[in-house]
C-alpha cells in the first residue's frame, strides 16, 4: 500500500501564538507529514512563502495549509488540535 505524503505548511510571524501553533502541528504530525514552517517576517530566498500566503488568501497568522489548501479554521478562528486532525495531520 502506498502512503500519501501530506504537505503541511505553517505560516508565522514570530509571535507567541505562532510558536504555539508550530509546536502543536509538529506534535500531531505523522511520519508521512512533511512540515514546512515559513516566517513571513523574514520571507524566504525565492519569496515563495509570501506568494503562497497571497495565493491561499491568507489574512492573518498563524495559519496552516495542508496539501496546498488553507485550513478553514485559519480563516475563521483559533487553530486547535481537532481542526488540524480533521485536515489529516497526524494520519497517514
Amino acid at each position: 500500500m502506498t502512503t500519501h505524503k501530506r504537505r503541511v505548511e505553517v505560516f508565522t510571524s514570530g509571535c507567541p501564538l505562532c510558536a504555539t501553533t508550530v509546536s502543536l502541528v509538529k506534535s500531531l504530525a505523522c511520519p508521512t507529514c512533511e512540515v514546512q514552517v515559513y516566517d513571513l517576517r523574514e520571507g524566504c530566498a525565492t519569496n515563495e512563502c509570501r506568494d503562497k500566503a497571497a495565493r491561499y488568501g491568507m489574512t492573518a497568522v498563524p495559519a496552516v495549509a495542508v496539501d496546498d489548501r488553507l485550513l478553514d479554521c485559519c480563516r475563521r478562528g483559533p487553530i486547535d488540535a481537532a481542526a488540524l486532525q480533521a485536515a489529516g495531520i497526524g494520519r497517514p
